[in-house]
């Protein structure tokens, strides 16, 4: 995850480089979760948190200690997380909106912007494999993550901040150590 306002960065930036906009964080959040009270949290993980995330997720960079992520309720009770991750895929930058339900399992994956050329994009479709997904070793390219042709390095960098996603779920709600 990027520091806060890196997404706004990244849509500057995929405007000025010809990128694709798709939609804003807000159009995302609202689309995630429909007539829910959605509040922005900020974390400071402590070195020890932030191992645990980067173990966890399999990542070989720690994520940052300052993390924002937007808490969902809807009738009092939690419906969900969602968390921005922006990376490059090629070399250039996509940002997704990654919701994690209340149960720590994927509850869908929203591309906001996306500056490699679109034939790397995925189909919509392809996203929908990761709902219900837990972080575990089933949620990798080599395992229950299926390719895509002309996209790999697409269908990587999604699968890689899926899990940065879960584990920073997963570290953030007190979860045990990996």
């Amino acid at each position: 995850m990027k520091r806060p306002g890196a997404a706004a960065i990244v849509f500057l930036a995929a405007a000025t480089l010809g990128g694709k906009v798709f939609l804003t964080q807000e159009e995302a959040l609202r689309l995630a979760f429909p007539g829910a009270k959605v509040e922005r949290r900020t974390a400071f993980l402590t070195e020890a948190q932030q191992k645990d995330a980067r173990k966890l997720s399999g990542d070989e960079e720690l994520p940052p200690a300052l993390v924002s992520y937007y808490v969902a309720t809807k009738d009092g009770r939690p419906a969900g997380t969602a968390f921005f991750d922006t990376h490059v895929v090629r070399t250039m930058p996509e940002t997704i909106m990654v919701v994690v339900d209340p149960s720590g399992a994927i509850a869908r994956i929203e591309v906001l912007s996306f500056s490699e050329p679109e034939e790397y994009l995925p189909r919509a479709h392809w996203y929908e494999q990761f709902q219900g997904k837990p972080l575990d070793d089933e949620l990798s390219m080599k395992r229950g993550i299926r390719a895509v042709t002309g996209a790999t390095l697409t269908a990587h960098a999604t699968t890689a901040a899926a899990r940065r996603a879960l584990a920073l779920h997963r570290v953030l709600q007190g979860g045990a150590r990996p």
